[in-house]
């Protein structure tokens, strides 16, 4: 398990962590979302010892990371990382071997790995002859290609074609089915959302939130989408508040205590009802509360990780 603790990094008088805590299990996607310039790309380099934290640790199943540790992650960095000049396939197999592979086990995994995002008949090429698409796909393999221990992807889908997301989602939640911890960042929340076991909202270097998308919505208030009635039909039912309507789909709030069955039923006397359920805000919703620190969405420490 990967457990960042208390991580603190200031540069200069700008502060880019204060507090992060959060942690990353075995066989768990974790999503670490969060604007530009948040905290995210220095927590991924404190974990790679690229970066020392002004305060904190980061330790691999309770143990401080040392270099040894290191060498077992597979790490993608947001910037292009690949000696432009040199042959995809020759690369990945230096890549592999600094990180402990002989030479025949490099070359078996490179053939694997490349075959299996598409790059089969691209090992030849130079790296600065591939498109940025491709350039990303050769990433992706260099941080797999060592059978790693933790996966630390920082953005792995830029740049990626739909294909190339389906083949790395597929990927990730096979190396996590094995038992890897993978953590990820991506300003792609329909994909965090979609592929990620846990999310982590990070905002001006803290924790906004932490927990499952179920469990980031548990704090919202409850809201139901009513589909049918006219315009105005739920005006000034009592603990009901209108939050949206087109005419046609309305959305609104119930205070607590308030019966769901007398909605529906205020509903289907105004005329016929096409649709009642209730509304699930998506990560994207739940990501804007929680940097706005809005109420009903948890602030630091949601959902013990």
């Amino acid at each position: 398990m990967l457990a960042i603790d208390g991580l603190a990094k200031r540069f200069g008088t700008a502060t880019a962590l204060d507090g992060v805590t959060f942690q990353v299990r075995p066989g768990e996607v974790f999503g670490f979302v969060g604007g530009n310039g948040a905290g995210k790309t220095t927590t991924m380099r404190i974990v790679l010892g690229v970066l020392e934290p002004d305060a904190g640790c980061v330790t691999w199943n309770g143990d401080p990371l040392d270099a040894g540790v290191r060498r077992r992650i597979g790490y993608l960095p947001e910037e292009r990382g690949l000696y432009p000049k040199m042959r995809v396939g020759e690369q990945l197999v230096y890549l592999a071997r600094l990180h402990g592979m002989s030479r025949q086990a490099a070359r078996e995994s490179v053939l694997r790995w490349t075959g299996r995002v598409g790059l089969a008949d691209r090992r030849g090429d130079e790296v600065q002859k591939l498109s940025l698409g491709n350039q990303q796909r050769v990433q992706l393999c260099a941080a797999l290609a060592h059978d790693p221990d933790l996966l630390v992807l920082d953005e792995p889908f830029s740049g990626l074609d739909p294909a190339a997301v389906d083949t790395l989602g597929e990927v990730l939640r096979e190396r996590a089915a094995a038992g890897i911890p993978v953590i990820f960042s991506s300003h792609q929340l329909e994909l965090v959302e979609r592929l990620c076991d846990r999310v982590g909202i990070i905002s001006a270097g803290r924790m906004a939130a932490v927990g499952t998308v179920d469990e980031l919505r548990s704090g919202s208030a409850v809201c139901y989408d009513v589909t049918g009635p006219p315009a105005g039909w739920a005006d000034g039912l009592p603990g009901v508040r209108v939050l949206t309507t087109d005419g046609i789909r309305t959305r609104v709030e119930l205070e607590p205590g308030t019966d769901d069955q007398k909605l529906l039923a205020a509903a289907l006397a105004a005329g016929p009802v096409h649709a009642f359920g209730p509304y699930r805000p998506p990560l994207t919703e739940l990501y804007r509360d929680a940097v706005a620190d809005r109420p009903g969405i948890p602030g630091t420490g949601v959902a013990a990780s």
